[in-house]
């Protein structure tokens, strides 16, 4: 059965986001076992580290959410299942997933969806839009708060004839390992972003946007001043905002007010990620709403770098909480203090406790490998 299956995958574009990272990961891991693989995107920055020998890409402008082009995508992808004689469709995205829908059921193929997010809904018209990722033939939800914001939220549009289950999202433990970056690497950085290599070095990594708690996370640095000392440490806010200009000037505002202004630096962008956590001694996720599994967390971990996490949504799943990482009370910009205190003063072998037992927890149950052959596993199921 393996050397007959053909997987289709469709997402709006291929950035650096966890559905992307995870759609381009699946996509390389098909091949390696006898299965012909495709994809289907606008485009992307990932699209140029394809491997075209093994994926083949199509493009289509399956970003938009422009009915009529939504039809011609339903009519191009009808197409390109014949063709190509795909066995399986999955979609990752709620436009492309109705392009989908429409073309699996006139080519009678087998339709995979991936809840990657809660969707927001104001209305039953917004619901009914989201709901198209759970009307395939099997629904994977990446972590169990998905799974049941799914069953909390779309009861009525589950069809219990259908296979809904959790595949947890994996990210590249040999990409996060410590043991790999370079020192040239890690001092090219520090000195790059001008951090003080005498001081605690807190990273916090998303992008700029107000759910993210980037607010929370400067209040709680503010508290930390004021219980060690000033310019007790070096902090980084590492991300772009995406054209939120007006949220950027907020957050930076709100760092001058704490005149946090020597202490704290906003980077924009980072190629290497491993060796960001790698001159950091604390990670922070301050998300004030949840997330849906949370890979700054899990980086972290990989990495061997306590990370510090909202207690809500894909983090409670992923952080041992006082064993590989801590959790602290979402939004609370005096929890985080505290916990960040608290780490400041750990001792060398509780910090090393804590980053062997955190890459444990990631190699064990979150790392790629074992979401691919898990996605796969299930593929060969849908088709027998």
């Amino acid at each position: 059965m393996s050397s007959e299956l053909k997987v289709l995958q469709v997402i709006p574009k291929l950035g650096y986001g966890g559905a992307e990272t995870g759609c381009y990961d699946l996509a390389h891991y098909l091949p390696e076992n006898n299965c012909s693989s495709y994809i289907v995107t606008s485009g992307g920055e990932l699209l140029k580290f394809i491997d075209r020998k093994k994926v083949k890409v199509i493009k289509l402008p399956v970003h938009s959410k422009n009915p009529f082009l939504m039809l011609f995508n339903s009519i191009a992808l009808i197409f390109i299942i014949l063709l190509n004689n795909i066995s399986i469709v999955h979609a990752r995205s709620r436009a492309p997933a109705w392009s989908c829908l429409f073309a699996t059921k006139i080519t009678r193929r087998k339709f995979v969806t991936t809840f990657h997010g809660t969707y927001n809904f104001k209305n039953s018209l917004k619901k009914f839009y989201n709901s198209v990722m759970v009307r395939s033939d099997l629904i994977i939800a990446g972590s169990n708060f998905i799974f049941s914001h799914i069953n909390k939220n779309y009861p009525k549009y589950l069809d219990l004839k259908k296979k809904f289950l959790v595949i947890f999202r994996g990210i590249n433990v040999d990409y996060f390992d410590s043991s790999t970056t370079l020192d040239a690497e890690e001092n090219r950085l520090t000195s790059d972003w001008k951090v003080d290599k005498n001081k605690k070095m807190i990273l916090m990594p998303g992008r700029l946007t107000s759910w993210k708690g980037q607010e929370t996370f400067i209040e709680a640095l503010n508290l930390v001043n004021k219980e060690l000392g000033y310019d007790s440490f070096n902090a980084v806010i590492l991300g772009s905002d995406q054209g939120r200009d007006i949220y950027t000037k907020k957050i930076k505002r709100l760092a001058e007010q704490y005149r946090l202004t020597s202490q704290l630096k906003f980077i924009e962008h980072c190629k290497n990620m491993p060796v960001a956590y790698k001159i950091s001694d604390i990670v922070v996720s301050a998300s004030v709403e949840p997330e849906t599994f949370g890979r700054v967390a899990v980086e972290a971990q990989s990495m061997e770098k306590p990370i510090i996490a909202s207690d809500i949504g894909g983090s409670n799943e992923t952080i041992i909480d006082n064993v590989t990482g801590f959790l602290f009370q979402s939004s609370n910009a005096e929890a985080l203090s505290k916990k960040i205190v608290e780490v400041i003063q750990l001792d060398e072998s509780r910090l090393k406790s804590i980053g062997i037992e955190g890459r444990k927890n990631i190699i064990k149950k979150f790392n790629v490998e074992k979401m691919c052959f898990s996605t796969y596993s299930e593929y060969k199921k849908l088709l027998n």
